[in-house]
């Protein structure tokens, strides 16, 4: 490597990570928290059969998941602004994140809620609880712990993908590399290195998803323990 390239990593490095850490993990964080609200809510509706609401539910999920991210980011920051909705760059990021994110972590709780044994729910009833009684205490709780590792994995493939939103003009590490790649045109060299950003990120992701499943199998041992 010659000295002019290692300069211009050396330099780009914290241009790229501190955009990383403004705006990649934030939006992350934010959007995946909503998706979460959201894929919660529409997997227990799907969970108790709620005439109406469920088909409203179903529609949403095929609508979602049979669309691209991409097409839904420009959907709704250069489609919008047309009918006179203009909503700024990382809002529009977050509101279609979470929406995209909600509809495939729906699906992953909706399989974790029907794999609760329907003998724990009947037992809540027995002891006097109400239909949300269980749901809160019971179910829920024992369908998020099976439901962990897969939204885990979600987790870390939403912040990868949200190197998508540079083209709705966010600046984050992509749109940072790009204009620097413009700047210097090392295109290798310095994509290379906004990979091994992206990897460090999601390499603490994915410790600390072995740490909560850890923490889940030692809880559940305790649990049947007791």
């Amino acid at each position: 490597m010659n000295q002019r390239l290692l300069g211009i990593l050396v330099d780009s490095f914290p241009k790229i990570l501190i955009p990383g850490l403004t705006r990649t993990i934030p939006l992350t964080v934010i959007s995946f928290s909503l998706a979460m609200v959201i894929a919660v809510a529409v997997a227990l509706v799907q969970f108790a059969d709620i005439k109406g609401l469920k088909q409203v539910c179903r529609f949403y999920i095929w609508v979602i998941r049979g669309t691209p991210l991409l097409v839904q980011l420009f959907v709704v920051f250069f489609g919008l602004p047309h009918v006179g909705v203009v909503i700024e760059p990382f809002t529009a990021a977050i509101l279609v994140f979470s929406v995209n994110e909600g509809a495939y972590a729906a699906e992953i709780i909706r399989a974790a809620l029907e794999s609760v044994p329907a003998g724990q729910l009947e037992a809540g009833y027995c002891v006097g609880m109400s239909y949300l009684q269980v749901i809160r205490r019971i179910v829920l709780p024992q369908a998020l712990r099976t439901a962990f590792p897969s939204l885990a994995n979600s987790l870390i493939a939403m912040l990868k993908d949200t190197s998508l939103v540079s083209v709705v003009t966010v600046t984050e590490m992509m749109m940072v590399t790009k204009q620097i790649n413009a700047i210097y045109y090392e295109p290798l060299a310095l994509y290379l290195e906004t990979a091994v950003i992206y990897l460090m990120f999601c390499t603490v992701l994915t410790k600390l998803q072995s740490w909560g499943e850890r923490k889940l199998s030692a809880y559940e041992r305790k649990e049947a323990a007791a």
